[in-house]
């Protein structure tokens, strides 16, 4: 397992990607002064992006079905958590664009090789932020379960 977004798997079977570039940017704001510099004041922390490239041959790796589930994915316009194959958290990013060239065609019209770029933007504020928001969920989706236990219980003779 390379990477994970939500709940698609990036492996050399789905979607094996062969260069990812990360990008964070930091916001200044500049304040004019007479006769020297520019000051600068840290506004805090930018967009963050992480870009996937990769080449698929749909005979060994993953085809049109995996990038089909990732537009599917960004489509619901969700955000989702990103993993190392690792298990280090990236944070939470949505999907801003699934992009695919298709070349080296069969006598069916069929890709032997698609070439992908896959475009990720960070939307929480931080790790911490991320990981409390999955522990609401986590006592939100016990509760939920604790309730319908008990209506369970009630009903039996």
């Amino acid at each position: 397992m390379m990477m994970i977004l939500g709940m698609f798997v990036f492996k050399r079977r789905t979607l094996p990607f062969q260069s990812m570039t990360q990008e964070s940017a930091y916001r200044w704001g500049a304040g004019s002064r007479v006769g020297a510099r520019p000051t600068q004041q840290f506004l805090g922390i930018g967009d963050e992006n992480i870009t996937l490239v990769g080449e698929l041959h749909p005979e060994i790796t993953g085809g049109n079905a995996a990038l089909s589930a990732l537009k599917e994915m960004a489509s619901g316009g969700r955000a989702w958590p990103l993993l190392s194959g690792e298990g280090q958290p990236y944070g939470m990013f949505v999907i801003e664009s699934v992009n695919g060239v298709h070349s080296d065609f069969l006598a069916s019209g069929t890709a032997r090789t698609i070439n992908f770029t896959l475009k990720l933007k960070r939307v929480d504020e931080s790790l911490v932020a991320m990981f409390g928001d999955l522990k609401q969920q986590a006592v939100q989706t016990a509760g939920k379960v604790m309730q319908q236990a008990g209506q369970l219980m009630e009903d039996l003779p």
